[in-house]
Parts: structure tokens; sequence; C-alpha cells
């Protein structure tokens, strides 16, 4: 499908996002006139409007899109107003003149020197770099205190990744919110945040660079340039995706799952319409769970481990679905001209090689690449390199769950202050055991154990893997959940224990995050008990009288049931609750509804070999792997010197995406990282305009 005929993907109904009301503005692309939301950026302005292919690359004429839609690569770069701007953090504006930055664009024509004005400088006792769950969480703390804090963040909002996060939390009630929306986490924190009078934040202000004098420069909204001196500096800065290396790996339509995330639960812009997904954590799990939501077929999940790395009962809800898991799998290639039409995977074997002969093509838009993170810390090392007395917190200290880095901001808090010479208790040494059990892996995974009772209600756990999450004994009236002693414990029912009996409230099966409980009702028939699951879709897509195919935790049909009552309420937090009646024999192992048909998952008749092999680590500069495995195998070991040869890594990205792919280059052929030299960093990590940090305002310069 062309761009011209994709038309507007905007999402205008969700289960749980509302789109916001948003003044419609106008701008141009390419001289045509286009429509898009007040304050959303370039690149989901053009995506609402079906337009996926951004420019086209000066060394192969490639087709360029978006990768990461945070600043982080160079891919989705556009020329705005004569300026060359990352597409993904440049706000839309009225009237504004957008093309493709096909090769360097011409600067602008300055008729006369804008006026210079003097660089603001500010003192504060503590920076915080970093808007999300852990820097907001230091300052809570540290406003508590009354620490003098400044807290910047690069977007329009705080919480950072938690606004793209539609789905409930894991952990802890009382300590990190657990069984609340990621989005919901966001806006409990800002609030909190924003009642602290000693904490100021300052929205759309990236830091770009510490300095030897131990100042650090912000830019606010892209035009004014602050030098600010702090005592302390807290970098809270998250993580980059990781990208991957494969035929056609740089396709339009090959992005990763935070980008996903962003144009579809931030933008609230449908992106793609048929997904395929590679990597089995907890993001690309999570991420086609929200690609479902939004109306979006999810074809299948490739894993090349033998299990998926993420949460069981986040896999089971894709398995559930309708979504396939392909395990032992690999990707080959992402197939298309202008963008992805289809997916090549195999099997591989216990050499992670693959298998000639298992090669699987399937017709898809969209390929999310979710194959781990990296943190962003270097602020964090170079202000360590000048003296200052730096910190780092959630994955900018260690990758993570989010949970995690909440906790992680709230003891690096006590830990500033403490470096401020603030008079604060010590750490209690409980705080340090719920952060390492909240960073924890998931554990053992045991066969699910199902109630042999027919009589009253039964308490049905699909949840069979050892996770921090204990939200279920928390809500349970009778306290007749328990998960032991360790909230990583399967949780249980108690009730025979301590003399209860359930009641059928619900509430555990509402506010389970990995929606893995289930109430099987034999009061009033104990041959077709009624069954009361969790369900997160539209509530117009189902409703009384329907039969639907329910599945068991892997997503095996079971059969066929009626829907007898679908309820809908605010203690529900969006979440409905479908009864259906079902017979005894299969009651207590239903654990979903499908909702996508399996046809949609099948592939294609025939396996597409992509004939180029371009193979791409460096995005921004085109250069391929067999360009670098060539030096390598030449004996170099100096990754400046390779840098030099093929400028690798010299893009506008400064090696944020390439870096860790050449080490991987390496680690292939042999070559342990300790015998060589590593890349050196350039010190600036934001293109700002030359204007801005002349005080001009005006941004203008490259």
């Amino acid at each position: 499908m062309s761009d011209s005929a994709r038309g507007t993907r905007r999402i205008v109904s969700h289960p749980i996002l509302s789109p916001p009301e948003r003044e419609t503005i106008e701008f141009s692309w390419q001289g045509k006139t286009l429509q898009a939301k007040q304050g959303e950026c370039i690149s989901t302005a053009l995506f609402a409007n079906g337009i996926h292919v951004f420019g086209h690359h000066a060394r192969d004429n490639s087709p360029q899109g978006i990768f990461c839609a945070n600043g982080q690569c160079s891919q989705c770069m556009v020329v705005a107003d004569g300026l060359a701007v990352k597409s993904c953090m440049e706000p839309v504006r009225p009237g504004m003149q957008v093309a493709p930055l096909n090769g360097a664009p011409e600067l602008p024509v300055v008729d006369k020197a804008p006026p210079f004005r003097d660089i603001e400088e500010i003192s504060v006792e503590c920076l915080v770099i970093g808007g999300g769950p852990s820097g907001l969480a230091a300052a809570v703390e540290l406003g508590r205190i009354g620490v003098r804090v400044l807290l910047v963040d690069d977007k329009d909002r705080l919480g950072g990744k938690l606004v793209l996060q539609t789905h409930k939390f894991f952990g802890s009630i009382d300590e990190v919110h657990a069984g609340t929306r990621g989005i919901d986490i966001a806006t409990l924190m800002e609030e909190e945040v924003r009642q602290h009078p000693s904490v100021e934040c300052w929205l759309n202000t990236n830091a770009v660079a510490v300095y030897s004098d131990r100042k650090i420069g912000l830019v606010r909204d892209g035009r004014q340039y602050v030098l600010v001196s702090p005592d302390t500096v807290l970098v809270a800065t998250g993580a980059r995706e990781k990208s991957l290396t494969f035929k056609g790996n740089t396709l339009p339509g090959v992005y990763g799952a935070g980008a996903f995330q962003t144009l579809v639960n931030r933008d609230l812009v449908r992106p793609s319409e048929k997904l395929f997904i590679v990597g089995g954590g907890n993001v690309g799990l999570i991420a086609g769970y929200h690609g479902l939501q939004a109306g979006i077929q999810v074809v299948g999940l490739v894993e090349a481990l033998p299990e998926c790395g993420g949460y069981k009962v986040h896999k089971d809800k894709l398995a559930r679905m309708g979504v396939p898991i392909h395990t032992r799998h690999t990707v080959i290639s992402a197939n298309g001209e202008d963008h992805v039409e289809s997916v090549t995977i195999a099997e591989i074997d216990d050499n992670w090689q693959v298998i000639p002969g298992t090669e699987k093509s399937f017709a898809c838009d969209t390929l999310l690449i979710a194959v781990g993170l990296d943190p962003c810390d270097e602020f964090f090392h170079k202000a360590r390199v000048f003296g200052m007395k730096a910190f780092s917190a959630g994955d900018a200290h260690e990758i993570a769950e989010a949970s995690a880095a909440i906790f992680s901001g709230k003891i690096q808090g006590i830990r500033i202050a403490d470096a401020l010479g603030r008079d604060v208790p010590e750490i209690p040494d409980e705080w340090s055991r719920i952060e390492e059990i909240l960073k924890s892996k998931p554990g053992r995974t045991e066969p699910e154990h199902l109630p042999e009772s027919d009589q009253g209600v039964s308490v049905v756990f699909h949840c069979e893997q050892e996770i921090p999450c204990n939200p279920c004994t928390s809500v349970c009236p009778k306290q007749a959940i328990s998960t032991g002693d360790d909230i990583r414990g399967r949780p249980k029912f108690i009730g025979d224990e301590i003399g209860e009996v359930c009641n059928g409230c619900t509430r555990c099966v509402t506010i389970c995050p990995g929606l893995a409980i289930t109430l099987v009702d034999y009061r009033k028939d104990d041959e077709f008990p009624t069954v009361s699951l969790a369900h997160e879709f539209l509530k117009d897509d189902i409703q009384p009288g329907d039969v639907v195919t329910v599945l068991d935790t892997e997503g095996v049909p079971l059969g066929q049931a009626e829907v007898f009552k679908v309820a809908a309420g605010k203690k529900m937090d969006r979440t409905l609750l479908v009864r259906i009646k079902a017979p005894k024999e299969i009651a207590t192992r239903i654990a979903g509804i499908q909702v996508q048909e399996p046809a949609l998952t099948e592939p294609m008749d025939h396996y597409v070999s992509r004939m180029s092999d371009d193979t791409i680590v460096c995005r921004c500069e085109r250069v391929t792997a067999g360009e670098i495995r060539a030096l390598i195998r030449q004996g170099m070991r100096d990754v400046n010197e390779i840098k030099t040869v093929t400028r690798c890594g010299m893009g506008a990205c400064g090696a944020k995406t390439c870096g860790s792919l050449v080490n991987f280059l390496f680690r292939q052929e042999g070559v342990p990282l300790d015998e060589t030299t590593p890349n050196v960093n350039r010190p600036l990590f934001v293109e700002v305009p030359l204007g801005v940090f002349c005080g001009s305002g005006e941004g203008s310069g490259q």
C-alpha cells in the first residue's frame, strides 16, 4: 500500500486511552498541506497521515523512517523550516514547511546576525536529568527534605516510559503502585513532585554537555541555553533500544518497540496493520499486547532462546489472545522496497546457526525490534571524570523494570541528601532488599495447580512463575491470598487454613497485572459453572450472548463458550469483567478469550529471500557489517581506526546505535573486547543549532 493510500491512522477508540482534545493545525510536507494535532512531533504527524518514508540517504538512496522515536538515533531526520531536525523530537507548528533530508540541507540565508545575549547561569543543590520513574522518585525524596532541585526532561510531560505503559504494574501496592497502570503512576508521581516547592521542573529541556568546570549545559524549548552549576547531579536518563543486524534491518517499518509504544500509547496513532515482533523480553511481549489493544493484528513473535526471557504471564497473555510465539527462531530478513512487506524467519540450532529448510515468511508491514536496552549513562560517567558528585538511578544505573526504577530513585534521593550534608536517617535495610527483589529476574516455573473442588467459588491462579508481584494479596477482603514470605512466591488461596471461603468479589481478578486469575463459581450450576475473567479490550467487541473461543494458559483452544455477562466500573480501572458459562470439565482451565483468528498468523505459502545483503551496522553513515568484518579480519582492533576508514559512528547519533553492534561483530569474529580499543565518544550528545549557544534565542545556524 502506498503512503498516499494509507489515509489517517489516528486511534479514535481504545479500551484504556481516551483521545485528548487538541487543536488541529496545518503544516506542509513536500509542498502538500496536511493536518496535525497541536503539540505533537513531526514524525507522529507524518505517521498519522500515512507517511512512513521521511527521506532517502545520500550515500545509497535507501529509504529512511524512524527507529527509536526517542531522539537517540538520527534515522528520522527531516528539514523543518530550513533546519535539519529529528522529527521524533521536534514539535510541529502551524504553517511549518517540512521536507525530506536527502543529503545535506541548504543552510538558511541570514540577512543579519541575531542579537547575542548573555548566557543565563544558575546554581542548584541537585540537578536531576530525566523525569522518568527513578528521577521523579528521587525528586520526591529530595523535596521532602527541602533540597533545592532542578528536574529537567526532554519531553513535554513527566513520567518517561511510564506515559507509554497502559498495562498494570507488577510489584507491591504499598511500595510501587502495583496494580496501577503506568500512565496513571506517571500522573501520581508528577502530582507528588509538584507538591514540593523546593523542586522546580523544566520540560522540553535537553541536557547537552558536561564541562570540565563542573557546569552542565541545558537547552530549553530548543532555543534558550542555560548553564547550571549543581552541587550534585542525578542522571536518570533511562535507556536506549539496541539494534540488530539482518538483511533489510533499516527499512521503514523496522523500528524499536519503544517507538511503537510512543506512537500507539502516547500519540494515539496506529502505525501498523500487521505487526511482527523480534524479542521475547517484557518489552516485546508488552508491545504485542498493546498492539492488539490498538486494533493491530499481531502476526507473531520470534525469540532465539528456548524460552522467552520476559514474565511468563506476559507471554501467556499474547498466546491466549491468539499470537504464536516462535522460540529457537531468528529473523533472517525484512523484505520490501521502500517499506516492510514481509519478514522471513528460520529455526536455529544449538550453535545459533540457521537450520536450512526451516525458513518461513509472514506478511506484515511492521517489524518491531525488542532485543534489549543499553543504559543512557554518558552524562554520569562524564560528570564523574570531572570530579562532580554524580549519581545514577533507574535504567541509567541498571536495566530493570520500572517498578525497580522507582525504588532505585527513592534510595538515591536519600544518598544525595546525605552527600549534601543534610541530616537524614540511614537507608533501611528493607529498602535495599525490596530494590533487589524488584530487580530480580523471573524465577522458577512450575506446572499450573488447578483446584479440585467443584463447590462454592474456586480461585484459579494461572501464573506459574515466581515474579515480584502481590497486588492480589492486598485487595482480597478475606486476606485469603498469600505469596508466602516473599512477594516473588506464587499466589495461592489459603481460605482453608484461616477458615475463610471466597465470596466471589472478583477484586483479585480485575487487579491482576498479568490477567492471570479467574474465578469459577459453582453455586448456581455445578455442571456449567460461571467463569469470571479479566478482559482489556473494547466493550463493544464483546456482548452477552456472544459465543467465544476460550483458551488455556498456553493459548491452546479448549472449545467455545457463551458470554453470560460483561461488567465494567470505575473500581475495575478500565478492565472488563467477563462472565462465561462453561462445562465444568474445562472451567478451571479457561484463562482467556481468543481475540484474533489463527488464520492471520499463518506463514505465506512460500518464503521470501531478500536478494541484497544490506545488513547495516551504522544507520547514520550506512556502513555494513561486511565492511567492518573485513577490517577486523585485516587486524584492526581500534574502533577509532575503523571509524576513520568507514565513518562508522561519525553520524548524527554519535555511535549511540552502532557502538554495541561493532562490539558484537568483534565477538563474532573471535576477538575478545579486552583486546580492542573502544570508541572515543564525542562530548556533545544532542544536536543544537549554534545560535543557541550564543544566547541568540533564534536557533539559527548549524
